[in-house]
């Protein structure tokens, strides 16, 4: 219980700290007064429990479960508004972000077999780079680069972000975000990349530690919501729907 007591005073005193450097801008940013920001940075945090370190306990054990479906997987689908997209996962591992290296946290996540990815994805919330946004992104990927990029708006900047190198027209990260605390998308990527309900791809450099080979001098993450008709298969088998993961998936 000691333990537990000095962790949670430490999560106080790091939101805390967040919130005086940083809220009004952030909040402003996403669309929030400050302290309505205040109490949705408590909440990512999961300052809002009783026992928000037995909170993330739990999170790590649900979240275990889910990445071991997923790491004997071989092929990942994707469906979705505008969106089907297939790539090989076989041989990599999924990492369980659930708190214990980063906070906020939630998600699971991997980096695809590079020339695997084909298909079509789109993107139902703007890309933010470098502080501009893309709006309205739609990718179409074949043996794994992106062979034709839209945007309704900055396709300028998108255009030039696939340009940087080689590594920037791959993906080096698909994931899925999992923080119930994180409800809204805020232009800030610490927080938006674990809002529940939705799925985010990076383009540019993978994680070395997951298997990932992709290199590159970006690593943008760009998110789409999956919560209207969304649907991601592990190996043909519906995993996921709606932005909720199948439990009958998960307890195998």
């Amino acid at each position: 219980m000691k333990t537990i007591s000095i962790h949670k005073e430490i999560l106080f005193f790091l939101s805390t700290l967040f919130f005086i450097n940083f809220s009004p801008a952030f909040a402003q940013e996403g669309n929030m007064g400050t302290m309505e920001y205040k109490e949705f940075v408590y909440n990512a945090l999961a300052l809002d429990k009783d026992d928000p370190v037995a909170y993330w306990q739990s999170v790590k054990k649900e979240q275990e479960a889910i990445v071991e479906v997923l790491r004997t997987g071989k092929e990942l689908r994707i469906v979705g508004e505008d969106t089907d997209l297939v790539m090989s996962i076989e041989g990599r591992g999924w990492i369980n972000a659930c708190g214990d290296k980063n906070l906020p946290d939630g998600e699971v996540f991997t980096s695809p077999v590079e020339d695997s990815v084909n298909g079509t994805i789109r993107f139902t919330y703007p890309g933010i780079f470098m502080g501009k946004e893309v709006e309205d992104i739609a990718l179409t990927f074949e043996k794994g680069v992106v062979i034709k990029a839209t945007a309704a708006k900055g396709q300028d900047l998108l255009d030039h972000i696939l340009g940087i190198d080689e590594g920037a027209k791959r993906l080096g990260e698909i994931a899925i975000g999992t923080n119930p605390g994180i409800t809204k998308f805020t232009k800030n990527i610490l927080f938006d990349e674990k809002l529940t309900g939705t799925i985010h791809c990076a383009l540019g450099n993978g994680f070395e530690e997951s298997g990932g080979k992709n290199e590159s001098a970006i690593h943008w993450d760009i998110l789409a919501d999956m919560t209207k008709g969304g649907k991601i298969f592990a190996d043909d088998e519906l995993f996921y729907e709606n932005g909720k993961f199948l439990l009958k998936v998960i307890e195998k």
